[in-house]
């Protein structure tokens, strides 16, 4: 009678987790057209619709890195972004994780357009490379700048996608 009452115990415990672990899967946010704040209005055109967040990575395409350089590069800027909103925008960075991390990934020609982006009061975060494989030391490679969807599109909209 014990080992039945263990067993029945053990399958409701199975069945209830996995009861709220679906549950948590289908209340997750996938990246889509509409969780980015994309729509169309009346005339076809797309415009901005809400404030979701966007992360936005800048690589400078005049430095030359290889593929992996920028793969690399990137991870580190996005590490480096989320470490610093942590601890100085929390509420910011949990909306963007609940959104499922929306990134995009853009070029930029110059270290001097990167930093004119870095001076428009979105939380940023550059990568200064070291030097020790493909490119010169002390080397700004990427940006990462985090926003509601409206704001870093206005500064990152005319940017080429990488």
């Amino acid at each position: 009678m014990m080992d039945l009452m263990w067993l029945i115990a053990l399958l409701l415990g199975a069945a209830l987790g996995y009861y709220i672990s679906t549950l948590r899967q289908s209340r997750r946010i996938f990246v889509s057209s509409k969780s980015i704040g994309i729509s169309a209005d009346s005339s076809g055109n797309k415009k901005t619709k809400t404030k979701e967040p966007l992360e936005v990575l800048v690589v400078r395409n005049d430095l030359r890195m290889g593929k992996g350089k920028i793969a690399a590069q990137c991870s580190h800027a996005t590490l480096g972004l989320y470490k610093k909103l942590v601890q100085r925008a929390p509420k910011a960075l949990n909306r963007w994780e609940y959104c499922a991390q929306p990134k995009v990934v853009v070029k930029i020609e110059s270290e001097e357009e990167m930093l004119v982006l870095q001076s428009l009061k979105l939380p940023t975060h550059i990568i200064i490379d070291a030097g020790k494989t493909q490119i010169a030391p002390n080397s700004r490679t990427v940006m990462a700048l985090l926003g509601p969807v409206d704001l870093v599109d206005d500064v990152t909209g005319g940017l080429k996608l990488m």
